[in-house]
């Protein structure tokens, strides 16, 4: 079959890579010019580790593997240690894997076969399924048709709003917003990862490799932003920090001032009754984002995208039957990922004073 997969982070890629080597002829297509390799290192976790293997990805996986969080500290505003990030009790089954983003990227687009063609710096614009394919438009001006279209671009997905309708019909924001910034001069061979919190709010330094960079948490409610104007979204984590000195927040907010790739957004879940339209199916974020709090995120990309295809086989290529079937085998992993958000924001990002105090007094006693 002759199958879109709109959007190039790591959804995209696994699908296509899964699509593509069981002899699916595979368009990826990316808005950005390049592969998207900023952000946070991110968790291979579960049974998404069995489906990296089923994908032959496995050992490079396995071979990349760092250990940023295991040297996670929560810090007083002096900087002294008062507790340590409990891993252990966030991982699913001991054997969890965390990589770098750009690492897992660069792994599973390496694995691409030669057959799939990657198309960088053009985006989807218009849809028409009439039932026997899909003629996708693209920014750029170029029209095809294909015989799938599979939306694998992210939490704001435009292939979801073409398909599906509005993005605020399926968000549910969670009361939190997550920024990064890079830290080039925190880089070094220290690897303790300092987290700093006051009431409702978290700024930290996150070490691995050569690289180094500042997370920031803050509750809030919705904001309404243009969430490509880059400026708008700066001046919005400068506000919600105002006024705080202590710690490191003042040399964290200049190097948020200084990036020219700094990211930002909400920490939002996607919630759809169902990931298929027609000849068109949702993958990871796009279809069920279940935010950063649950660590989870690339263990369903990993999962959706080899269920969807190893489907589209059992179903000797009707994509009816597959995307029934898809939906049946990933919705499990998708509802245990979604509800674990709530542990993770009191853990990370406790409300009050009172609950920081007692978040580290716990960790205290359980936490060597």
């Amino acid at each position: 079959m002759n199958i879109l997969v709109s959007g190039g982070g790591i959804a995209g890629l696994a699908t296509a890579l899964e699509l593509g080597t069981r002899g699916h002829q595979v368009t990826l297509v990316e808005r950005a010019a390049h592969l998207r390799v900023n952000g946070a290192p991110i968790d291979v976790r579960g049974d998404a580790i069995a489906f990296a293997d089923r994908m032959g990805v496995l050992p490079r996986i396995r071979e990349q593997r760092i250990r940023m969080s295991e040297h996670g500290v929560f810090v007083r505003a002096d900087g002294s240690v008062a507790a340590r990030l409990p891993v252990a009790e966030m991982s699913d089954s001991g054997d969890d894997i965390e990589i770098a983003r750009e690492d897992l990227t660069h792994i599973l687009a390496a694995a691409l076969p030669t057959s799939t063609d990657m198309v960088f710096g053009d985006s989807v614009d218009a849809l028409a399924d009439d039932g026997k394919g899909v003629d996708v438009h693209f920014v750029s001006g170029r029209a095809e048709r294909f015989d799938l279209v599979v939306g694998a671009d992210g939490l704001h997905s435009v292939t979801r709003r073409l398909a599906f309708g509005p993005e605020r019909d399926y968000l549910r924001h969670l009361g939190l917003y997550v920024a990064l910034t890079d830290l080039p001069g925190e880089a070094r061979a220290d690897r303790t990862n300092p987290l700093y919190n006051y009431p409702g709010h978290l700024a930290s330094i996150a070490r691995y490799k050569d690289k180094a960079f500042g997370v920031f948490l803050f509750r809030s409610g919705l904001l309404d932003y243009d969430y490509r104007d880059l400026d708008a979204q700066k001046q919005i984590l400068v506000d919600a920090f105002a006024g705080h000195t202590e710690w490191k927040i003042p040399q964290l907010l200049d190097a948020v001032r200084a990036d020219p790739e700094f990211y930002f957004d909400s920490v939002s879940q996607i919630h759809l009754p169902t990931w298929h339209r027609g000849r068109i199916a949702l993958v990871g974020d796009a279809g069920y984002c279940a935010a950063l709090l649950s660590g989870r995120g690339t263990s369903l990309a990993l999962s959706g995208a080899h269920i969807l295809a190893a489907e589209l086989d059992n179903a000797g290529g009707d994509h009816t039957v597959a995307f029934e079937r898809y939906e049946q085998r990933q919705r499990p992993y998708v509802e245990f990922a979604q509800h674990t958000v709530t542990d993770g924001g009191e853990l990370i990002v406790p409300s009050t004073q009172e609950a920081i105090d007692a978040r580290n007094a716990r960790l205290q006693t359980i936490v060597t």
